[in-house]
Formats: structure tokens, sequence, C-alpha cells
């Protein structure tokens, strides 16, 4: 696939990332004027705006606190930075991330933070698992969710579905209150303002998944626009997916292999990304892409010998499995 599809499919997915948005900066809207008129809704949408202005982005220390993770040297991993360096070059992000090294066994990497100020965590089962060429993909993905500044736009998604959340609590309670007067014959409020009130949570918890899956399939592309290596990402992902556990841990213990922040889910059916990424293979199509660096010595994994991971992973204090 050439430069102007992979560009039309860019277009296309602002777009839809711009219109769920907008639903839920709408559906917020709503909520505030049901519960204080026009002038209260107005409010809360320019307290919203200039929230986003300010760019909401959460603290990188706070989230990688939580994973007990800490820095990757740049002894203890050369050709990582190295890598790294020349994604973040073709990017255009000229402040480079800071690695850092989550020890544990399950395989999952995250990105936190500003574009200025980003951090890419990258677990143990992923360095040790996946080859170079392989975790090479992995950080252009990470890399692109930089680029695209999907941090701050989920962060953004994720602080306008709790005040959304709050806001229905509040007219819930509002309600509960009213119950002795409807009791009294003041009658009841109108059916549609009602559903909406109680259903705004669930439409927004439905919206902001949405938007990351939208923007978890730009980052995939953008990915192959830093490596020009489709299926160096395809086979990380396929690795990924097939040490996501059996069905049954799956039924038995729903979660456990879903360590990732709520701000950086939900992503895409792997069969969806494969699908996308077997479009830009060569071969296939119009595509027409070539590795940009050597491969020798990209199908192997690297040795860390600085990095210990722990043993196990288990359920954590703070909620989370790793």
């Amino acid at each position: 696939m050439g430069r102007a599809p992979l560009l039309d499919h860019k277009l296309r997915n602002n777009l839809q990332s711009l219109g769920l948005l907008a639903t839920l900066g709408l559906l917020l809207g709503c909520l505030a004027w049901i519960l204080g008129g026009a002038s209260f809704a107005w409010m809360i949408l320019v307290g919203m705006l200039l929230l986003y202005a300010i760019n909401p982005a959460g603290s990188p220390r706070l989230v990688l606190s939580l994973y007990r993770a800490r820095p990757i040297r740049y002894d203890e991993a050369p050709k990582l930075y190295a890598i790294l360096a020349e994604l973040a070059l073709r990017a255009g992000i000229d402040s480079l991330p800071r690695l850092y090294y989550l020890p544990t066994s399950v395989m999952t990497a995250f990105t936190t933070g500003s574009r200025d100020q980003a951090a890419i965590a990258l677990s143990d089962g992923v360095l040790r698992r996946l080859d170079l060429r392989e975790v090479a993909a992995v950080l252009a993905h990470e890399l692109s969710h930089v680029a695209n500044e999907d941090i701050r736009v989920m962060s953004f998604a994720d602080l306008v579905s709790r005040l959304t959340g709050l806001l229905s609590l509040a007219g819930q309670v509002l309600l509960i209150v009213s119950i002795p007067l409807v009791l009294l014959g003041a009658g009841l409020p109108p059916l549609i303002p009602l559903v909406l009130l109680l259903a705004a949570p669930w439409i927004s918890a439905l919206v902001q998944l949405a938007l990351s899956r939208s923007r978890e399939l730009e980052a995939d592309r953008s990915a192959v626009e830093l490596t020009c290596d489709p299926e160096g990402l395809a086979s990380a992902l396929i690795k990924l997916e097939r040490m996501q556990g059996a069905f049954w841990e799956q039924i038995v213990m729903p979660g456990r292999r879903n360590p990732n922040p709520s701000l950086l889910r939900t992503h895409p059916p792997t069969e969806e990304r494969l699908r996308q990424l077997m479009e830009l293979v060569p071969g296939r199509g119009r595509a027409t892409l070539q590795m940009p660096w050597s491969m020798i010595g990209m199908h192997h994994p690297l040795d860390y010998p600085g990095l210990v991971p722990r043993r196990r992973p288990r359920w954590r204090a703070s909620g989370l499995w790793y």
C-alpha cells in the first residue's frame, strides 16, 4: 500500500476519533443541561475545552510506580535505544522517550506521559519472548501513540467519562430524593431525560472503548509508516495473542491477561489488526514497502543480563495483574 492510501486511512481514522470525542462532549453537555440548564451546560463544556488545552495527560511516574517499573539504562539495551532513536527521528519526536522495564513475565507494553515527556514500558515477557524485529515493531507502535498524542486524547476522554458518571450519579440521587414529591402527586419527570440520565455512563463507556480501538488501529498504521515492516508487527501480535492464556483461564480469572491501565484500553480484536497489517505486506495489493535497516540479527531475542524478572505474576494491592 502506498503513502496515499495510508494518509486516507489516517484521515478517516482521525475523523472517526473526532466524531467519538464530539459524542462524549455532547453526552456530557446534555446531562449538564438536564441537571442545571443551558448556563450550566455551557460552563461544563467550556471547562472541558480548557482542560484539554492544558493537556491533562497523567504523570508517567505515577503510572510506572504502580507497576514498580524502573528505567532501562542505555548500556543495558544499546540496540533498543538505537532503534528507538531512529524511530523517534522518523516520527518527528524531538524529545526521546525513556524506556522502562516491567519485571514481570506478563507480555505487555504501554506508553504514558506527554509528547515532551513520554515513557515507554516494556515487560520482561516482551523483551525475552519477542525477537528484536518484533520488539522494534512494538516500539514503533508505542511511539506512534506519542506522535499522535493518543495519551492526551484518551486522558481527556477518560476525564469526560468520569465527569459524565458523576453528573449521572448526582441526577440519580436527585431522583431518589424527589420520590416523596412524586408520591404526593408532583408528577413523573420526562421519560427521555430520565433514560438518558440512567444510560449516560454506559453510553460514555462504550464510546470511550470505541475511541481507544480507533486510536490503536491508527497506531498500527503509523507504526508501519515508521518501520516499513508490517510483518514484524503482525508477528509480534500473533505471539502476544498466543501468550494470552487458554480459554478456561479467561473464564476463571477474567481480566488477568489485560494488565494495562484503563487509559490505554481497549485494543481491537487481533484478527482485525492482522487483516489491516496484511494489506500492507509486500506482494499484496499495492504494498511496496521495504525494511529501512539491516535485518542482520533482528530475528533473535536479545540477552538482558541486568534485567531480572519476578518469577510469577500475581494480583497486586493496586488491583493490577503483573
